[in-house]
């Protein structure tokens, strides 16, 4: 019996299907009620599950591992500044002392800008804000950031299967 991935490998290989993976810069990024326009730059998508140690009296060959909580970095949007001002004025709400938390999604698009694979993040809020930078010896396209922090991560399900049906449709019949 073949193992799991060398099965997959295979049939794959028999349809003329290539997984290959799919482009970083593919990306758009959705804030229930903000209108930002498009992102260039999204970091911070990762969930860190901290370890507790506990060394047993008598047993020297390992220490026992137990799951602690689970930590939820900031996610770092990055745009280009336009006119649009949501995520200033969502920022200098919190600032002002009222915290909307808002949900969003961040969707990674296949070349065809289909969504193929997201992330959903829960009750976030910006904590930072950070402007551009100005200088006159630059021709450079100016960017703002943010710094978002949240309440988790989800990947649905389906997400997955997107991404496998949108690569078995661009191969077609």
């Amino acid at each position: 019996m073949l193992p799991l991935n060398a099965a997959f490998a295979a049939a794959t290989s028999l349809l003329g299907v290539r997984l290959d993976p799919f482009h970083g810069f593919n990306f758009l990024i959705e804030i229930e009620g903000i209108l930002t326009g498009g992102f260039t730059e999204c970091s911070g998508l990762q969930v860190d599950i901290e370890v507790e140690t506990y060394a047993e009296g008598g047993l020297n060959d390992y220490t026992h591992h137990f799951r602690g909580r689970t930590k939820y970095p900031p996610l770092v949007l990055k745009h280009g500044l336009t006119p649009l001002e949501g995520l200033w004025n969502w920022h200098q709400d919190v600032v002002h002392g009222a915290v909307n938390r808002r949900n969003g999604t961040i969707f990674l698009l296949n070349k065809m800008k289909i969504p193929v694979l997201w992330w959903n993040f829960m009750g976030a809020y910006p904590t930072k804000w950070t402007g551009p930078d100005l200088r006159a010896d630059s021709g450079n396209v100016v960017f703002e950031s943010v710094e978002l922090v949240h309440q988790g991560l989800s990947r649905p399900a389906g997400a997955g299967m997107a991404a496998g049906l949108s690569v078995i449709a661009a191969v077609g019949p």
